[in-house]
């Protein structure tokens, strides 16, 4: 496409707004694209739209390929592993040519010596025998443009079911009780709507013990949990109780349940600060008792284990620490230190059983899990640690309801291995495969490689990045390459197996997964020293490892694309600005690239809780400079920047759809590209949330579409 035959891009009309902050006065002229309800709001996302197909029109017949050959590597109809759960196995199942997942049980059918017979399974194709549908997922998003499942239980009988359902894409639930008969000869689509009353709740859903109840949270007008309520199911939504109200606005609430079914668990929290109540669920009238108050920066997690409390927590160690208390415990003192971490480790949290912990943990960068035997229930043996064979990898516990447990359910993937699940007998620590994902579509899993790089960050601090790539692949300097980071929230991201890299890896590609400081792969301090005032370290961590591809071959000069999303599209943003030179295109999604408007303004989804993660520019000069100086909007300068595609979706809570939109209006303006050569693009989804559209296969061609675009500016056009 010639500049002489581009479509012209929408140019937004300016509205002059001034933000007058700390002596600084700043002109926004794009704050009016806020307003979603305006006509001329959705008439402009839908002439970005309307430009972003045209300019990408040429890439219909690369992203038709990709999504073709992601479609043929995977499983369509499938199985996930059975958890046996109180005489019933679970699992969800999926069928060829439906977006959406079924929820579904099959009774635990015992043999003659009284063990539970073997787990249901796919015969070519067909449901198992006996199968009761608790949840149609198919079914349920007919007519909704959107749809997505939020939290699910099932009462401890086994005859009710709960899910909370969303069908815009703002992570508003609405709950929906069922009744479902413990009759096995009663099978298909079971289950009878008893109660559906209660809407517009968050995440986090427990019936009680008796399955009379059930516990939700509810949001505040900034989209912060800050209540547990109980609903008597059957009763007016007018009468349900408020079981806990949190207060203090950094603060969020969960809830959940203890695998011993003694107890309701209510967790606050804020990024530094949290809070654990314990409700008897055979009375669920009762009062919730504390823990331990509340101590500003200590962060604790507590997993009932039948007399006692495992907790893991910092107020000793900033790598935490496990700890036994009684089961009564309502402070910090009678907790008792069993575990501490030892040179580059990070306690994580803890798995308990009748006769064992598990205890999770991040080791040299890695996620790692270690048995702990207990002869009694105040007593943990040393840990014996699960060893795997790849030096990258990654490996968490998988669903483990049974108290009683005598093996532990994990999952198990990484860069070359497709996700799998073992269990693991817990006094010997043999592991059985239970699955491994199938891959189809003829690929060789033994045809690509992964290794681990160390890039050098300006203040010398070794970054880790992990690679993968065909094998044969050589670091001579002329491979497309694509990198990825998120780096904020002390969140992990650990290497992940995907179908779709195959599309990228088989044309050459190699690419690259960035830990950057923010997240918390190399422990808490590696987070402290990506947040608030040392936030830049995110953004040239990111930059180090980009110039390691190139400088070290594995990437071409002129070839490295990258791309992250919410946090990490802040990153992508801050590094457009930062090194515009070293990229050849950026993909942000759903980006936070209006931060400090956002973190300035107290009234909006999340801004308070946030202040903890980005610092408070709103009462703090130095925090408000220091934002100023990074904030992606804020420092658009008039000179060529890579090309730049902002996906966003409408009704998405988390990073409102006005941050890109500004964004690529400020950038329209003030970059210097040939809009042919390296444009820049706004996609809106219209109906959709944080995550994107819903089904699988409109997932699977949002992704083809996206990368697509990426592989034709890194030169790949077939």
């Amino acid at each position: 496409m010639t500049s002489a035959s581009l479509p012209e891009p929408p140019r937004a009309r300016r509205v002059e707004t001034t933000r007058i902050h700390h002596g600084e006065s700043v002109s926004d002229p794009y704050e009016w694209l806020r307003d979603k309800s305006a006509p001329e709001v959705i008439a402009h996302l839908e002439a970005e739209n309307a430009y972003t197909a045209a300019m990408t029109a040429d890439q219909e017949p690369l992203r038709q390929a990709i999504f073709e050959e992601l479609k043929a590597r995977v499983q369509e109809t499938d199985l996930s592993v059975p958890v046996a759960y109180r005489g019933w196995w679970y699992y969800s199942r999926t069928t060829e040519g439906e977006q959406y997942a079924r929820e579904c049980r099959v009774l635990v059918a015992d043999t003659p010596g009284g063990v539970p017979g073997p787990p249901p399974q796919l015969v070519d194709g067909t449901p198992p025998e006996g199968e009761q549908v608790l949840l149609d997922g198919p079914a349920l998003a007919q007519g909704h443009e959107f749809f997505a499942v939020g939290s699910t239980d099932v009462s401890h009988d086994g005859t009710r079911f709960a899910y909370a359902v969303d069908t815009t894409g703002d992570e508003r639930y609405d709950l929906v009780i069922t009744e479902v008969p413990t009759d096995p000869t009663v099978t298909g689509v079971v289950g009878r709507v008893i109660d559906n009353q209660v809407t517009g709740i968050g995440y986090g859903l427990v019936f009680s013990l008796d399955g009379r109840q059930v516990y939700y949270t509810r949001n505040d007008d900034a989209w912060r949990q800050f209540q547990v309520w109980r609903h008597e199911i059957g009763t007016p939504v007018e009468q349900d109780v408020l079981v806990h109200d949190e207060t203090d606005e950094r603060f969020w609430v969960g809830v959940g349940s203890s695998r011993d079914d003694r107890w309701i668990v209510i967790v606050t929290g804020s990024k530094t600060t949290s809070e654990t109540w314990l409700v008897d669920s055979a009375d669920p009238d009762a009062t919730p008792r504390v823990v331990a108050p509340r101590e500003e920066g200590v962060e604790y997690d507590v997993e009932p284990a039948g007399e006692v409390l495992l907790i893991t927590h910092n107020a000793a160690h900033q790598d935490f620490e496990l700890a036994v208390a009684p089961a009564d415990a309502t402070s910090r003192d009678r907790w008792r230190t069993v575990l501490t971490p030892g040179e580059g480790e990070r306690v994580v949290g803890v798995e308990a059983f009748s006769a064992y912990a598990v205890v999770v943990m991040r080791k040299d960068g890695l996620t790692a899990l270690s048995v702990l035997d207990r002869p009694r229930p105040d007593e943990l043996a040393a840990p014996r640690p699960l060893e795997f064979d790849e030096p990258i990898y990654t490996v968490h516990p998988g669903d483990n309801l049974d108290y009683d447990a005598t093996w532990l359910r994990i999952s198990y993937q990484s860069l070359v291995t497709p996700p799998c699940v073992y269990d693991v007998d817990l006094a010997t620590l043999g592991r059985t495969l239970r699955k491994r994902t199938e891959v189809l579509g003829g690929v060789d899993l033994d045809d690509y490689e992964q290794r681990r790089e160390w890039a050098t960050a300006p203040d010398g601090t070794r970054v880790p990045i992990s690679l993968v790539y065909r094998k044969g692949t050589r670091p001579d300097g002329t491979h497309p390459g694509m990198l990825y980071a998120y780096g904020s929230y002390e969140a992990c991201t650990d290497p992940w197996f995907s179908f779709l890299r195959f599309s990228l890896l088989d044309r050459g590609f190699v690419w690259a997964l960035a830990h950057v400081r923010g997240g918390g792969e190399m422990g808490r301090a590696w987070y402290d020293q990506g947040k608030t005032l040392a936030k830049r370290n995110t953004f040239t961590d990111f930059v180090a490892c980009g110039e390691h591809l190139v400088q070290t071959g594995w990437v071409a000069p002129d070839r490295l694309v990258a791309e992250g999303g919410s946090a990490g599209g802040l990153l992508i943003g801050a590094v457009a600005n930062i090194a515009p030179d070293l990229f050849r295109a950026l993909h942000a999604q759903v980006p936070f690239v209006d931060a400090l408007t956002t973190i300035l303004d107290p009234s909006l989804p999340l801004t308070v809780g946030e202040w903890e993660e980005w610092g408070d520019p709103l009462h703090d000069p130095e925090v408000y400079r220091y934002m100023r100086g990074y904030s992606p909007y804020e420092n658009i300068a008039p000179r060529r920047y890579p090309a730049i595609l902002a996906t966003t979706s409408l009704n998405d809570t988390r990073v409102f759809y006005v941050e890109p939109a500004k964004w690529v209006a400020r950038l329209r303006e003030t970059v210097t590209n040939d809009p042919a050569e390296r444009p820049v693009l706004l996609q809106t989804e219209m109906v959709a949330g944080h995550g994107g559209v819903s089904g699988r296969y409109d997932a699977w061609r949002q992704a083809a579409f996206e990368w697509a675009w990426l592989m034709t500016q890194a030169g790949v056009t077939r």
